[in-house]
């Protein structure tokens, strides 16, 4: 009897335990599926974080670039602006020269025509006529001839230096006409410049005042960090091979081998200026990101000249490396190196020898966070040294 009984009331709970069974899984899958909703929010909104990231550095890059080139138009439009204003001194002085010839030839010529004038044809004709021999009569007239032939070189002679005088105002108009074109496009491409300086501005606050950008940038910086490494390995690999070839050929390796060493702690400093980038660790102050400066930044005033630490040879330049912005490496023997980054302009040709204290660039603030800035660098192969421990 009492078993029958266990065994209605187990078949009667049977129900309501499928009942339970149904409501709990059925919040289950309403819990699963909020977590896939909440998880495809949160992988939207980084991916919205990353695209405004890339966004912000993809227009930081391309100001960079935009930069570059109006530098290089400006000063090209600078030089053909002097080049003009030689050229527009030299025409002033012709044109002044010719004015005053004119002037001597046609005063000249006015003395002739005033005797012709004052004596008129009848004076010639007596002088024919007063003759006492055929022969004088024949030197007269050739003396009349050589006067009448006199004239008309001295007529022919003003023409020509009238022509002068209006081929030398045509072309001071043109001179002038070209410097007036060539001061507009340097004042527009000037007016660019500084649009565009205040568009790099605004990014680099804009990726400063966001952490996710500052930490792409920062990684960015990083890549090329690692892309210099590659670079001055390959640069020491080669010094190596014409190493071992000069001594081959029973040459000196390189002329300057063992000064650069001897100059620890005694060097000039490529540019005067406050650090602002200590050889390191880096923190930043605001987000905590980490990042590692393989030399030092030097704050100075863009366009200030950045001058060669030691005597060597320049090995490589880049107008666009990356983070490091218009770029100068130089060797100075026995696997020493010297980076100047974030210029510019360069002055400087790779394979040129470059004498200690010699101007290879203009600073800037190419590929810079920090503003106008000079990074310089002291490597010992792909090995990174404290520039300051270098610098006097």
């Amino acid at each position: 009897m009492i078993r029958r009984l266990v065994l209605a009331v187990a078949l009667a709970a049977l129900p309501l335990a499928a009942a339970a069974q149904d409501s709990l899984e059925s919040a289950k899958r309403s819990e699963l599926e909020a977590i896939q909703r909440q998880a495809q929010e949160k992988r939207r909104a980084a991916q919205e974080l990353k695209g405004q990231e890339n966004k912000e550095l993809t227009q930081l890059r391309r100001t960079e670039r935009q930069l570059n080139l109006t530098r290089k138009r400006l000063r090209t439009l600078d030089s053909k602006r002097q080049a003009l204003g030689q050229q527009l001194d030299v025409t002033r002085v012709n044109l002044v020269r010719s004015r005053q010839a004119l002037q001597i030839q046609r005063e000249r010529l006015s003395e002739r025509l005033r005797n012709l004038y004052k004596y008129g044809a009848e004076r010639q004709l007596e002088f024919l006529l007063s003759t006492q021999s055929f022969a004088q009569l024949l030197t007269r007239w050739d003396f009349l001839v050589m006067v009448a032939e006199q004239d008309r070189m001295l007529v022919e002679d003003v023409e020509a230096k009238k022509a002068v005088v209006e081929a030398n105002q045509s072309q001071l108009q043109g001179s002038l006409a070209e410097v007036a074109k060539t001061t507009k496009q340097t004042t527009t491409e000037t007016q660019r410049l500084a649009s565009l300086r205040q568009q790099k501005a605004t990014s680099v606050k804009a990726i400063q005042n966001k952490r996710q950008s500052y930490e792409a940038a920062a990684a960015e910086l990083e890549r090329t960090a690692r892309q210099i490494q590659s670079l001055l390995a390959n640069l020491e690999r080669r010094r190596r091979e014409e190493s071992d070839k000069a001594r081959a050929e029973g040459r000196s390796p390189q002329p300057y081998t063992g000064d650069f060493a001897r100059g620890e702690g005694r060097l000039e400093w490529p540019v005067r200026g406050e650090i602002v980038g200590h050889f390191g660790r880096e923190t930043h102050p605001k987000w905590g990101t980490v990042t590692m400066n393989n030399g030092v930044d030097i704050a100075t005033p863009i366009g200030t000249a950045v001058r060669v630490v030691a005597k060597g040879r320049v090995d490589y330049t880049s107008d666009d490396f990356g983070a490091y912005g218009q770029l100068v490496i130089v060797n100075h023997g026995d696997g020493y190196y010297t980076l100047y980054g974030h210029l510019s302009s360069i002055s400087v040709s790779v394979g040129s020898e470059v004498a200690t204290g010699q101007t290879i660039g203009l600073s800037g603030d190419t590929g810079s966070l920090k503003g106008p800035i000079l990074h310089f660098e002291v490597r010992k192969g792909s090995q990174s040294l404290d520039p300051e421990g270098w610098l006097q």
